[in-house]
């Protein structure tokens, strides 16, 4: 029982709470962390392709990047922080690490256990720096449940939520970079995407060197 412990405890510190379970449910968006003038967050804004690989980011510091992202701004209304074409709140952001892909919930904030393998290296093309990074977050515009289909109004769409979280990330001194790159089919496999579902971007995060 001691070793099982250990263990859980030795996953958990590899990365957050973001281990083996099937579902996480995350701290709450800490607003504190965003807390810096909108005018010094765009100077900050940077693409960087170098990461501390050994440096993993907490669980506040993610939910509060995904509220960011995809998040719910008005409860009442149910609307997010980014827009959508023809409001089909279609991007869904999934988040990738050495331990499996867990899906984003914005209702509950939460995350889904979607797949148990390393989705990352269907996501380098090339660019290896991306296993430095402690975790990726993968951009899906899923409109397979649509009558149309537009994968212009995805790329769009990605592109706000895109600029969330290189936003999120400088306001708390970590680092990103938008990727078109990957192996779409690989990613479209591994997570059951139907036709209609379109991977748009790939952004690492994690701490500069």
């Amino acid at each position: 029982m001691k070793k099982m412990i250990m263990l859980a405890f030795a996953l958990m510190m590899m990365g957050g709470s973001i281990s083996a379970q099937e579902k996480i449910q995350l701290p709450q968006p800490d607003m504190k962390l965003l807390n810096m003038p909108l005018a010094e967050t765009l100077q900050l804004r940077r693409s960087s392709r170098n990461y501390q690989k050994d440096k993993a980011i907490t669980d506040a510091q993610l939910a509060t990047i995904l509220w960011a992202a995809v998040g719910i701004n008005d409860p009442k209304s149910g609307r997010l922080t980014t827009p959508t074409a023809v409001n089909m709140q279609d991007i869904k952001v999934y988040v990738c690490n050495e331990k499996g892909v867990w899906l984003y919930n914005s209702n509950d904030n939460s995350l889904t256990n979607v797949y148990k393998e390393d989705l990352r290296p269907s996501l380098v093309a090339r660019q290896t720096f991306v296993m430095d990074a402690p975790v990726t977050l993968l951009l899906v515009s899923e409109q397979s449940k649509r009558n149309f289909h537009n994968e212009r109004y995805g790329a769009m769409d990605a592109g706000y939520v895109s600029q969330d979280i290189y936003l999120a990330c400088a306001a708390m001194g970590m680092k990103t970079v938008a990727r078109a790159m990957m192996d779409q089919e690989a990613v479209k496999k591994a997570l059951n995407l139907q036709e209609g579902d379109y991977p748009m971007l790939n952004h690492p995060i994690g701490y500069g060197q």
